[in-house]
């Protein structure tokens, strides 16, 4: 692999090499850009043929290259006679334009090493071509190698050249002297044209008169680069040392001859006994058998013999070879018609270009695309022609790939697309259309080829706008999403409410039909739809046309009609369409068919919208109540047994839940459910943290003191009646002043009287408000008096509930014998204030207080005080926390005044004075 890379670059190396050094230091380079070796030609091939550019226009020539290396070996006398007839050659080839004449388009220019001039793009030699590779390039270049002659090519080249003679001898009067196969030369398009005029020789006769030819003697000695080709020559040169037109002929016989017969003349002379040579040549030709010619086509065998007759003037002319039948095929004449449309007028070229689709399919295809493409794309210059034109080329780029249409057809169809006149342009491009979007590249064709569609939908010929019309569905799926709706779509809709044509109408909504599958759902709902309502025409065709459209949104799986439209905007509008008096019966049936589909739609959509949406309130409502319940069960939780008499007075519910959960409407959980501070959370989490603590304390329980055994032992009774009297007249006279009330939680240490009871019916003070005090947000339970306990108002109850509880009171049976008989006996047990029934209401929550705090007061004997001291004093109207449906009241007892205070004290006294007097 590394020998095969190692000697291609060699190769390559040498023949760039080869090629710098030719061409180096010629002025030719200045104005050329020389590429590389393609073919070689003229006088014994010396020239090689490179392609080229011009540097200043682009345009392609052909540069050939006479290295002054190959005359080396020469002497310098004979290097200069070889140098001089190759410069004459191509300057007499400079002097002449014709079209069989290849044509010079840069003069010859020698420099040290080399003789160089421009001429027309080539493609290569007729002798290259038939298989004479001398001064090729090696590798042999493939499209020489594989090149082969068609039968067309052959008779429009044999026919070119006689034309070419033809022009020399009645034109110019001039002989050519060495016609031949390496002196005519192949263009790029594969015209035959004939170069070589190193031994033409001209008229010395004025032009009026005879043509006279002077013949040179023919020099063997001289080097053969500057001695014409003999195997081409006619015998009279050679023999006669004369020549004229007749002479070109037979060298013209000579050529057909080669060009049947793979590039071998007739004759092989014997190039160092020249004349022996054709002495022999003579008697052959004078005799020259059938099978000599037998390669020859039958319709020109005749004509090649005569060409190559003995005596000059039984050769045709060059006037009279171009007239003969063989030349008559249509290949050769259409080709033939192409070289010469520069002389015809627009008429008969339209005339020919409408006849000439009959032709192309009869030729070759490398004619066809070299040949007769680059003449029809030369008229594309003529806007009257085009429409003629164009028909032949799209025909042509049928038959071309992909590569050849974009490098040779589609630069000269560009301008074409921007034409707008005449109208036939777009028709024939419409017609057209899927060949130009299948072998257009997607950039040319968003460039030019839409454009060019986007025109044809603004036309004002009806014709155009229905063909576009009917062929955008056929190549829809090529045009990009953004171009067909930022493009396309808004120009059909134009047409469709512009035009006054029914049928442009109709085409334009069958048109969006068809493309809808090529949109967006949300663009046809937005765009298209409402388009439909803005069509103001009432025709059926046209309403029909709506009905489809709506129909194939509504039915397509990719498309579809949300409910929502259905109902406020497609279903109106169909309904009012269906109505219409237009229409028949099946088309109504059509409109109604569509409707009842759409409603049967729209019912099931909904339905089951609606029934998942209460699928979701029920499962939503069934979470809600299981939810209730939840915080129900959490609310028993923390309800407080029956036991816990503190939960009795609180409505069985915390402080904070009584004060901001019942008496607002809300429950305690909700507060977990609000937004609250990050102070508000900090405070919160401490107090649900005391309360856990609180609730984890063992509760109080009320504690019951067994009253003691009374003594049998004698007592002295005044000494007990002095101390009972002592203690009753500290505790009522004497007794300190108590500590202010707590504010907004004034207890009253007894179950109240009548009158009190009637003065509160809630247990709360209306004239207070609200007052929390310290008690506010508090966790249920013994907390909430802990609270209270810890208050410095807050009074001392546990004299109070010791001494009323307490069963150790002053035993007064021995007062009995005092009594006198004639009144009656009451006893001071008698006297005294009922003990409290176990088991009642109000003495349980005093007791509860007993244990509180020690007694700090002498027993009181169940003497009512009033907390605050006066008459009015400790209430209940004080108490915001008292519920008087906690509490039993019993009967106030006889003593009670009707304020509500006791004097139970003073009572006593008085009876005591009724004792002693």
């Amino acid at each position: 692999m590394e020998s095969m890379l190692n000697k291609l670059k060699s190769t390559v190396t040498k023949v760039t090499a080869d090629m710098t050094s030719a061409v180096m230091g010629n002025p030719v380079t200045r104005e050329f850009e020389v590429g590389r070796h393609i073919a070689s030609g003229g006088p014994g091939m010396c020239w090689r043929i490179y392609n080229g550019t011009k540097k200043s226009t682009k345009q392609e020539v052909a540069v050939f290259v006479f290295d002054k290396k190959m005359v080396d070996k020469y002497q310098k006398f004979d290097k200069d006679q070889i140098i001089e007839s190759l410069k004459r050659g191509v300057q007499q080839l400079t002097r002449l334009r014709h079209p069989r004449l290849l044509t010079v388009q840069h003069p010859l220019e020698e420099s040290r090493d080399c003789l160089a001039f421009c001429t027309e793009p080539v493609f290569a030699s007729l002798s290259n071509v038939l298989g004479q590779w001398d001064n090729l390039p090696s590798p042999v270049p493939t499209d020489i190698k594989d090149y082969k002659l068609y039968d067309v090519e052959t008779k429009y080249g044999l026919l070119q050249i006689s034309e070419g003679l033809s022009f020399l001898h009645s034109g110019v009067k001039m002989v050519h002297g060495n016609l031949c196969l390496e002196n005519v030369i192949l263009n790029k398009s594969g015209a035959w044209k004939i170069m070589g005029f190193d031994f033409s020789i001209s008229s010395t006769n004025p032009s009026d008169a005879e043509p006279k030819y002077s013949c040179k003697e023919w020099e063997p000695n001289l080097p053969p680069l500057c001695l014409p080709n003999p195997e081409y020559l006619a015998p009279e040169y050679i023999l006669s040392v004369s020549c004229d037109a007749a002479s070109d002929m037979y060298s013209l016989g000579v050529v057909m001859h080669a060009v049947f017969n793979e590039g071998k003349p007739v004759f092989q002379v014997n190039k160092h006994d020249i004349f022996k040579s054709f002495s022999r040549q003579l008697d052959q030709l004078s005799r020259l058998s059938p099978t000599m010619l037998n390669k020859i086509p039958e319709e020109v065998r005749e004509h090649v013999k005569m060409l190559l007759s003995v005596t000059p003037n039984v050769r045709p002319d060059a006037d009279q070879m171009t007239k003969i039948p063989f030349f008559d095929d249509v290949g050769a004449v259409t080709l033939a018609y192409f070289d010469s449309l520069f002389q015809r007028d627009n008429l008969q070229k339209s005339q020919f270009y409408k006849n000439l689709p009959k032709v192309l399919p009869k030729l070759p295809k490398r004619v066809v695309v070299y040949r007769i493409l680059p003449a029809l794309t030369s008229e594309f210059l003529n806007p009257d022609m085009v429409p003629f034109v164009l028909p032949n080329v799209l025909l042509i780029a049928e038959e071309c790939t992909k590569d050849e249409y974009v490098r040779l057809i589609l630069p000269d169809l560009t301008p074409v697309f921007k034409q707008q006149e005449p109208v036939q342009i777009l028709l024939i491009f419409l017609q057209k259309m899927d060949l130009l979007l299948t072998k257009t590249p997607p950039e040319d064709i968003k460039n030019s080829v839409l454009p060019m569609v986007y025109r044809a939908l603004e036309a004002p010929s009806i014709q155009i706008q229905e063909l576009c019309l009917n062929i955008i569905p056929t190549f829809a799926n090529l045009i990009e999403y953004p171009s067909m709706k930022n493009a396309l779509i808004p120009r059909i809709k134009s047409a469709c409410l512009q035009t006054s044509s029914l049928a442009v109408r109709v085409n334009s909504l069958v048109c969006l039909g068809k493309i809808l599958e090529y949109l967006d759902k949300w663009y046809v709902i937005d765009e298209i739809l409402p388009f439909l309502q803005q069509i103001p025409s009432r025709e059926p065709a046209v309403l029909m046309g709506v009905l489809g459209i709506y129909k194939c949104t509504f039915s397509h799986k990719k498309l579809g009609i949300p409910k929502e439209h259905l109902a406020a905007k497609s279903l109106p509008h169909l309904v009012s369409l269906s109505i219409d008096n237009n229409l028949n019966l099946n088309q109504f049936n059509s409109f109604m068919a569509v409707i009842k589909d759409m409603l049967t739609r729209m019912e099931a959509e909904h339905k089951t919208k609606l029934e998942q949406l209460h699928s979701m309130q029920e499962q939503q409502r069934s979470m809600n109540i299981n939810t209730s319940q939840t915080n129900q069960s959490e609310e028993t939780k923390h309800t407080p047994s029956p036991g816990n008499q503190i939960d009795d007075v609180f409505g069985g519910s915390s402080g904070s839940a009584g004060v901001n959960g019942k008496a607002n409407g809300n429950s305690a959980p909700q507060l977990n459910r609000m937004s609250l501070t990050l102070e508000e959370k900090q405070r919160l989490a401490k107090e649900q943290e005391q309360a856990a603590k609180l609730r984890n304390q063992p509760a109080l329980a009320p504690q019951s003191i067994k009253p003691a055994t009374p003594s049998t032992q004698a007592k002295d009774l005044t000494s007990c009646l002095l101390n009972n009297m002592t203690s009753l007249g500290s505790l009522s006279l004497t007794s300190p002043p108590r500590p202010g009330l707590i504010q907004g939680s004034t207890i009253s240490a007894y179950p109240s009287t009548t009158p009190m009871g009637s003065m509160v019916s809630n247990g709360y003070n209306p004239t207070m408000g609200f007052q929390t005090g310290g008690l506010g947000m508090r966790p249920p339970g013994p907390g909430l008096y802990g609270g209270m306990a810890t208050t410095t108002s807050t009074p001392n109850f546990g004299a109070l509930t010791h001494n009323q509880g307490s069963t150790n009171t002053p035993d007064m049976s021995a007062l009995d014998s005092l009594f006198t008989s004639n009144k009656p006996k009451v006893s001071l047990n008698q006297m005294a204030p009922p003990k409290p029934t176990p088991g009642t209401t109000a003495t349980p929550w005093l007791n509860q207080f007993g244990s509180a705090q020690p007694s700090q007061t002498a027993p009181m004997q169940g003497t009512p005080l009033a907390m605050g001291g006066g008459t009015s004093g400790f209430g209940m109207q004080a108490n915001p926390f008292f519920s008087p449906q906690n509490f039993s009241q019993p009967t106030a007892a006889p003593g009670m005044n009707a304020g509500g205070g006791l004097r139970h004290s003073s009572s006593v006294n008085n009876d005591l004075k009724d004792l002693f007097g």
